[in-house]
């Protein structure tokens, strides 16, 4: 191992990364080569009973005292992302999601509207990685976007990608980028650390961050929440919304010995992923809405000089992610979520399913397209009032959807009504005409090899079969 180290760190020195990181690394490196798993297992976790939990509902008092603090507050998107699932090449914070308008547009929108509302600029700021900084920061300063006096934004580190074969360093010289990951969000804590942000925000009176993923329509900053952090006097407080079956892959909450955990897909032993899909069972799932207050952040990252210790993430995954055919490696990572375990006054709390509207796949951005949400004049995302069913569910046959570029072309003249779809199931090559309405629990399928068309203005319930 004390090779294959030097290796690493040699590597990581030649890329001028900090020290702090190299040895956050090594921390991780040297679990990896101990076959720590990452793992958490049943045995030592237990379920979250709903009755624990604070609901968003019940903590409307405390919107003054969200005001009277919203001048210490500070907004940090998680901004890392190419949008690889959907075949994306460029970050997807640029991906129009609302008429002309990207994820920024609607971020800074909200910013104007709460000034307006409130008289406070409240600071956002972005943590890039490496493929997404260039192109965001060109964007925010062509919409005339500040977060002064902070930097617009700061960029995360990156780990060297691992071959699981001889746990060396990977090498790939036809895209020598791809020997690089980035470490996950848990890196936000020691990339604040690097960047001298989390210094320069405590100067400056900032007290409370509140940080969520770039992509999540819901995600904006409520000053009840922030007023319940503040006047409660906690360290650190995780939004969570109940489970359903399209969350069932996705990091959910538990408790160990007592204690606030989460536990993400890639922490599961494969036999145990029956029990850790069971959303009855574990009824929580992670939005990645996370509250921090700074000096409690600041005071535990002092007394751990700097490393956490967040559990492990061991990705597997491939070298080139579009090549099978190169190394499989593995990908060190942290989630930001995690942090829950490490204070001992930590929180969770119950909020609306509308706080988690994520778009990571093509499925939900149909979804984010439609007229499922509505955007309101202040850039607040709703539920389409007029819809009387629950949570849709949507599948797309992935040999058609699969990409960003293949779902335009089978809904060329835009989404279809989703307000009254219950669930959405397209197998097979389909496309949509204009003004297409959708209701109840739809199933769609193209058999033969020719693509089918759904005619303009067509409505469909139940079953369509084509061919």
């Amino acid at each position: 191992m004390l090779r294959q180290w030097g290796l690493f760190r040699a590597k990581m020195a030649r890329e001028g990364l900090p020290s702090l990181v190299i040895d956050t690394f090594e921390h991780y490196y040297g679990q990896l080569a101990r076959k720590d798993t990452g793992y958490i297992r049943e045995r030592d976790i237990e379920p979250v009973a709903r009755a624990d939990l604070s609901s968003r509902d019940e903590l409307s008092g405390y919107r003054e005292d969200g005001l009277r603090v919203l001048g210490q507050t500070a907004i940090l998107k998680l901004n890392g992302g190419l949008g690889t699932t959907m075949g994306l090449e460029g970050p997807k914070c640029l991906l129009r999601i609302c008429g002309k308008r990207n994820f920024l547009d609607l971020i800074h929108g909200r910013q104007a509207c709460l000034r307006a509302e409130t008289g406070h600029t409240v600071p956002v700021l972005y943590m890039n990685s490496f493929n997404t900084e260039e192109q965001t920061r060109e964007y925010l300063t062509q919409i005339g976007a500040s977060s002064a006096p902070l930097p617009l934004s700061f960029v995360q580190h990156k780990y060297p990608k691992v071959l699981r074969d001889t746990l060396e360093p990977a090498s790939w010289p036809p895209n020598p980028r791809l020997e690089w990951n980035p470490p996950g969000h848990g890196n936000v804590y020691t990339a604040l650390v690097t960047s001298g942000i989390l210094r320069q925000m405590l100067d400056l009176g900032i007290r409370y961050v509140f940080a969520s993923n770039v992509d999540n329509l819901g995600a904006s900053l409520d000053l009840c929440l922030l007023g319940y952090l503040a006047s409660q006097r906690i360290s650190f407080m995780m939004e969570v919304v109940e489970r359903t079956e399209m969350d069932r892959k996705g990091g959910h909450l538990a408790r160990h010995h007592g204690r606030l955990v989460l536990r993400e897909l890639a922490q599961c032993a494969p036999e145990e992923r029956e029990a850790f899909q069971d959303v009855e069972r574990y009824c929580y799932f992670n939005t990645n809405n996370i509250w921090i207050n700074l000096e409690r952040l600041d005071d535990i990252l002092k007394r751990r000089k700097g490393v956490l210790d967040l559990p492990l993430i061991k990705n597997e995954k491939y070298l080139d992610p579009r090549d099978a055919a190169s190394p499989p490696v593995y990908q060190i990572e942290t989630a930001m979520g995690a942090a829950i375990g490490m204070f001992d006054d930590a929180r969770a709390v119950k909020a609306p399913r509308i706080r988690f509207s994520a778009v990571k796949r093509c499925e939900e951005l149909l979804v984010a397209l439609s007229d499922y949400y509505v955007l309101s004049e202040n850039f607040e995302f709703g539920f389409n009032p007029a819809r009387t069913v629950g949570p849709i569910r949507v599948e797309l046959d992935p040999a058609y959807y699969g990409t960003f570029d293949q779902m335009q072309q089978r809904f060329p003249c835009g989404a279809p009504s989703l307000a009254q779809c219950a669930t959405l199931r397209i197998e097979g090559d389909v496309r949509f005409g204009h003004n297409v309405v959708l209701r109840g629990n739809v199933r769609i399928v193209g058999r033969s090899a020719r693509q089918a068309v759904v005619a303009d203005n067509a409505v469909v319930e139940g079953d369509l079969f084509f061919g």
